[in-house]
Parts: structure tokens; C-alpha cells; sequence
């Protein structure tokens, strides 16, 4: 490991990770709560129609390029507002883990890479439900149950794809069907010279194929759009 990332984590881990941190524990909060508002969402349903059923497939590619320019925008470029994501994400995410050191240590390291609490909370009460409550008046209850669900899947797949990306490689979870190409296109993402311009979608890179932003290794790394 680098001494200027070696350096960088002891200091992150000096100021942001208290003593009674648990990764674990944050990890357990991520999945159960998002499980949790699934199972709600699920309960909800009833007889649901044909039609209904394509705000699935509609809200998984909204997700994915929701995901693709708040990652791109907010996540790589000071916004006014949003000056707190785009330290934790550039400042400091991507100075704790390089394309070369891709790794956590530790499950206290599991904080350099989770939503905190907090914005779990937000995203899935203050973020989706304006929407899900929308599309529930507007089309059908259905639709808005849908919606929050497919939604709230959407944002847990993202947390734990971004976790298995910062495993070990020698982990099992690495070693998944699939997982060694959307590992390698995350670690791309981290080299800091084509971090602001190639690779934003974390999860399936529906959206950089579509507007372009998937690295060639003859591309130089400013030719994105």
C-alpha cells in the first residue's frame, strides 16, 4: 500500500470512526431496513395488472440513471447545498480506496463505504416516497407500492455491489458469477485520472453505455462527454 493512502486512512480512521463504530451493525441497519420497507411495499400489493407490472422495469432504468448523474454531478462536482456529498465521496472515498488499494481492511472500514444511517433514512423516506405517493394518485395504488418497492431494491443492490466491490479478492464474494467484471469496471472508476469523467454507474453500467462514458483503453481521459 501507497504511504499517502496509508497515511490517508490512518487519519480518516482517526477523525470519522468513533471507538463503538460497528461495520457490522451498519451493515445489518442497511439491510434491514431497506428489507423491511420491502416487505411493507410487498404487503401492500393486490391483484395487481399487467400493465402495473411495467413500473418495475420503468423504475429500475430511472434508478439506474438517477444513480448515473447524481454520481457524475453532486458526487464529482461541488454543488451549492451539496457541498457535504461531494467531500465524502471524492475528498475522501476515493483517497481511502485507489484502483491500486481497493480493499477494506477492516469491517471499521465498512463506514468509508456505506450510506451513513441517516441518509439510508433519507433516501428511502424523505427521497422516495414524494414520488411513490405521486404516481400512487396520479396512476394507481399499485403503482405507487411498485415504485417504492422496485426503488427501495434498487438502492440495497447498489449498497451491497458497492460493498463487494471493496472486499478482498481473495473473498467468495468476489469470486460471485458476474461480480469480476462489475469489480473491474468500479476499480477503473478509482483511478483518479478518470474518476470526474468515466465509469459513474455503480451498479450495471446501463447508463454510461447509453451516454457514452465507458472507458476504451485507447481513450485518453478527458474524451468523455
Amino acid at each position: 500500500m501507497s504511504e499517502s493512502v496509508q497515511d490517508f486512512r490512518a487519519d480518516y480512521r482517526d477523525r470519522f470512526i468513533g471507538p463503538r463504530y460497528s461495520g457490522w451493525a451498519h451493515f445489518a441497519f442497511t439491510v434491514a431496513s431497506t428489507t423491511a420497507l420491502l416487505l411493507l411495499c410487498a404487503q401492500r400489493l393486490h391483484a395487481v395488472q399487467p400493465l402495473e407490472w411495467l413500473t418495475v422495469p420503468l423504475t429500475f432504468l430511472y434508478a439506474n440513471f438517477a444513480e448515473y448523474f447524481g454520481h457524475r454531478g453532486p458526487m464529482h462536482h461541488p454543488r451549492r447545498g451539496l457541498g457535504r456529498v461531494y467531500e465524502r465521496h471524492t475528498r475522501q472515498h476515493h483517497r481511502f480506496f485507489t484502483e491500486a488499494e481497493m480493499a477494506f481492511e477492516s469491517s471499521r472500514d465498512f463506514k468509508a463505504v456505506l450510506f451513513p444511517p441517516v441518509l439510508v433514512l433519507f433516501f428511502l423516506l424523505a427521497f422516495g416516497t414524494p414520488m411513490a405517493l405521486l404516481l400512487g394518485w396520479i396512476a394507481t395504488p399499485n403503482v405507487g407500492w411498485l415504485f417504492a418497492f422496485t426503488g427501495t431494491a434498487y438502492f440495497l443492490n447498489y449498497e451491497l455491489l458497492h460493498f463487494a466491490y471493496h472486499v478482498p479478492a481473495g473473498s467468495w464474494i468476489a469470486r460471485l458469477p458476474g461480480m469480476a467484471a462489475l469489480r473491474r469496471h468500479h476499480t477503473l472508476h478509482h483511478d483518479q485520472r478518470l474518476m470526474a469523467h468515466y465509469h459513474f454507474n455503480i451498479t450495471y453500467p446501463i447508463a454510461d453505455r447509453i451516454v457514452g462514458t465507458l472507458h476504451r483503453p485507447d481513450a485518453g481521459p478527458r474524451s468523455a462527454p
